[in-house]
Formats: C-alpha cells, sequence, structure tokens
C-alpha cells in the first residue's frame, strides 16, 4: 500500500487556516466582542499494530477543528466546531458570545498582554513527515516483536507492537493582531511483550519517539531492549516493610519532575490546591538540582515559538542551585497571582534537569541496598500535601548490584521531604519527552511489601 505523499497528507492548505481565523476574528467582532482569539488546526495520522505477527489494527486520522474564545469587556465564553464552512464558524461565534453574555465578570479575564506577544517566530525543526506505508508499518511492527520473543525461551506472548507517525498544524490568531503557526510531527515504535515462568507472568516494554524517523531507535532494537526488561523481572518476589533508598530509573524519575510541575503551576497555585504554596525563593531541592526550561531545543518534544496566547517563550532557570526561581503561569493564572504570565500558558516546555557523572549502574553502587524502581502504578499522590504512595515494580539492590525483581508492593513518602532527600541524578538521561532527567536516588523511603 503507498505512502500519502507530504503535499497531499494534511486535508487543507495553510493558507486556508489562516483564512478561517481572520474569519472568525471578523465575525467576533461584528457581534460586540471586544477581543477575540481563535486557533484552527488540522492532524493527520497513521497508527500500524500488530501481534503475534498479525495486523491488530490499522487506524488513520484526519481531524481539524476550530477553537474561540470571545470577550465581552471581562466576560468570557468559548465554543468549537469541527466545521470551517462560513455557516459553522458564525454559528460557533455566536456560540461563544452567547456563553459570555451569561458570565460573571472575571477580572483576570483577556488576552495575553501586547508586549509580551512574539515578535519573531524562530524555526525549531520540527516538522518532519514520515512517508511510511502501512506495508512498511506492519513490517517494522514484527520486527520489533520478533526480537522481543527471540531475546528469551520463556516470552511467550506478546501486546503487540506498535509504530505510528502523527502531524499536525495550527494557526493561532487573536484581535490584538498577533497571527501565527507551524507544523509539528510526532513518531514512535513500541512494544510490550509477555515472559512466564513457574513464578508467573510479566511483561514490560520500551519505545522509542522522536519528530523525525530519522531520530527513532530501531524497530529491532525497541524490541530487544522490550524483551530483555521483561525477562529480567521473570521470577519476581515480595519484600518484607523497609525503610530504604529508592532509585527512581530515568524513564520513571519524570513523573517525579511532573509533580513539581503540576505543584508550581498557575491553576494549582491560585486555586491553593498545591503542596508547595509560596515557593518562589524557597530552597524545594537540594543545591546540587537545577531545573532549567529550554523551549527552544531543536526537534525537541516540548519545544514551541510561543505558548496557547502567543506569548513569546524563552529559556529560564526555573529552579537553580535548589531555590524556586519560577512558576509555570499563563496570562490569566499570573493575573490572580498578581504576577506576570511566564509563557505556559498550555503547560512547560522541554525542562532540563541537572545531573551527576554517575550512570544508572554507578548509582547503583552508591545506593549499596535499597530498590530501584522500573515501574509505578496507579496515581497515589495527594496534591496538596504532597503525600506520595504508589504501588510499584522493579528490583531489589545489594551490594550495589541487582539481585533479584520485586513486585506487589508500595512505595510512600511525602513529595516535599523526597525532593530535599535527592542523593544524585543521573546521567542516564531519558529524552524521549519533554522532561530531560537521568535516574534520581531519594535516600530514605516506606517500601510496604508483604
Amino acid at each position: 500500500m503507498p505512502s500519502v505523499p507530504a503535499a497531499d497528507r494534511f486535508p487543507l492548505p495553510t493558507r486556508d487556516l489562516e483564512r478561517v481565523a481572520a474569519a472568525v476574528l471578523a465575525a467576533a467582532a461584528r457581534g460586540g466582542a471586544t477581543a477575540a482569539e481563535t486557533e484552527v488546526s488540522q492532524a493527520v495520522g497513521q497508527s500500524v499494530t500488530v501481534r503475534r505477527a498479525e495486523v491488530e489494527t490499522i487506524a488513520y486520522n484526519r481531524d481539524k477543528s476550530i477553537g474561540v474564545t470571545v470577550y465581552l469587556g471581562q466576560q468570557r465564553g468559548h465554543a468549537s466546531s469541527a466545521d470551517f464552512s462560513d455557516e459553522a464558524i458564525h454559528a460557533t461565534v455566536d456560540k461563544a458570545l452567547a456563553i459570555a453574555r451569561h458570565t460573571a465578570q472575571d477580572a483576570a479575564a483577556g488576552l495575553a498582554d501586547p508586549e509580551r506577544l512574539a515578535r519573531s517566530v524562530p524555526d525549531l525543526d520540527l516538522y518532519h513527515p514520515w512517508d511510511l506505508s502501512v506495508d512498511d508499518a506492519i513490517l517494522l511492527g514484527r520486527e520489533a516483536e520478533a526480537a522481543a520473543l527471540a531475546v528469551d525461551r520463556r516470552h511467550t506472548n506478546t501486546e503487540g507492537s506498535t509504530v505510528a507517525c502523527n502531524e499536525g498544524e495550527f494557526v493561532y490568531a487573536n484581535s490584538l493582531g498577533f497571527a501565527g503557526g507551524y507544523r509539528s510531527s510526532r513518531h514512535h515504535i513500541d512494544c510490550s511483550v509477555i515472559g512466564e515462568d513457574a513464578g508467573g507472568m510479566q511483561r514490560d516494554y520500551w519505545y522509542t519517539a522522536a519528530r523525525a524517523p530519522a531520530d527513532l531507535e530501531p524497530a529491532a532494537t525497541v524490541g530487544r531492549i522490550a524483551g530483555e526488561r521483561t525477562a529480567r523481572r521473570l521470577n519476581a518476589r515480595r519484600i518484607d516493610t523497609i525503610e530504604c533508598p529508592v532509585l527512581f530509573e530515568a524513564p520513571e524519575a519524570g513523573d517525579l519532575i511532573g509533580f513539581f510541575v503540576s505543584a508550581v503551576s498557575g491553576g494549582s497555585l491560585y486555586r491553593k490546591s498545591s503542596f508547595l504554596p509560596d515557593s518562589l525563593g524557597q530552597a524545594v531541592f537540594p543545591a546540587h538540582v537545577t531545573i532549567r526550561e529550554e523551549p527552544h531545543i531543536p526537534r525537541g518534544r516540548g519545544s514551541a515559538p510561543f505558548d496557547n496566547e502567543g506569548v513569546a517563550t524563552a529559556p529560564r532557570d526555573v529552579v537553580r542551585d535548589g531555590v524556586v526561581r519560577g512558576y509555570f503561569l499563563g496570562s490569566y493564572s499570573a493575573r490572580k497571582l498578581g504576577l506576570a504570565t511566564t509563557g505556559n500558558a498550555g503547560g512547560s516546555h522541554n525542562l532540563v534537569v541537572s545531573h551527576g557523572a554517575d550512570d544508572l549502574p554507578a548509582l547503583l553502587r552508591r545506593m549499596g541496598r535499597g530498590l530501584l524502581v522500573t515501574e509505578q502504578l496507579g496515581q497515589g499522590v495527594n496534591p496538596v500535601t504532597g503525600d506520595f504512595s504508589r504501588g510499584a515494580a522493579g528490583f531489589w539492590v545489594e551490594g550495589g548490584e541487582l539481585a533479584y525483581p520485586v513486585e506487589e508492593i508500595t512505595i510512600a513518602g511525602n513529595l516535599k521531604e523526597m525532593y530535599r532527600d535527592i542523593v544524585a541524578i543521573g546521567s542516564d538521561v531519558d529524552r524521549r519527552g519533554s522532561r530531560h532527567v537521568g535516574s534520581i536516588l531519594v535516600g530514605r523511603m516506606t517500601i510496604a511489601g508483604s
């Protein structure tokens, strides 16, 4: 089956998105809006899943949408549509205006401050279409799955291997005269395999993800790593309840950073639902920890020249020498807090966490005796108190080496104490997502076992 030519991938050319955005703003002005903003977007994608060498699913998407927000003074209304016709545009704007008329005044409502809007849009190399036919995707899925099963004869089944390519484009415009947008892409290959022995069944997985297909790991490598991770978990056991050091493997360490981001984001702060209120200027981490937001990394998963309001993004230290130097704010939450937007309407961008020279084996030796966490289960985090309790699986470590796999345990602590107790961060940085962090060693947590 042939691939779709790049020029024909999207339902509409860029100029049509720009035309729709202009039509939305014009309709809002005619309807009496004192200000308005819109995002017009489209996306295309293909996903192929192979299981036991057979094609399980083939999925395509070709989506488009309009989102419009209007203001009547400080009354706000929002509506959306997937129909780009002139009639639908006017109907959508009318709905947003009707909602605004019945909404209470909100002193924080409104567009971003004009002086904060992006004046230029750097090319961050975010768009790399993948000319991948369905047949080729099937071959890659089979290659990954075969490599996983070949690792160990105890691998008896799989949850499949998925090969997906996704591309999107948007135009954001507002009544302040800002208009900008760009195309982006994200592709991935994943594989999950099941192993079985006298001790029961275990599963693990691996994946590769990148903006450009050339940056993906080979499918066979993804499968091999998934197979190796499953094999080492076989014959897992439970351990007794104990307090000990805990080492979060790099892919799991990103969650710890994510909880911090949530706690110092505007919505949590102004609603007073954060375990880190008034933390600006306070030492939350040890002095060896710095977290830098880098929104302009070429091909970065979290890269963006401007945020969801058109506000220019810029590199900055969020944490420097353990001290919180900045929050994550959009215009609304910033006004609620009496602060200025940080260009984070829509969320954080690439977060680069400082690390030492130790790789994962060196961190294991440094820990000596304790728990390596390779999987976390469930939610188990109280955003107001920071209490942390999650199911986990991983490996017991003795003498700085993996002793045996463990399962059906719970790790517990409090995030404020865990952050202060970070002993080291490894050089094994996982850059597949928007949080670039190595394995994190926490000095002491409670492990609830048998």
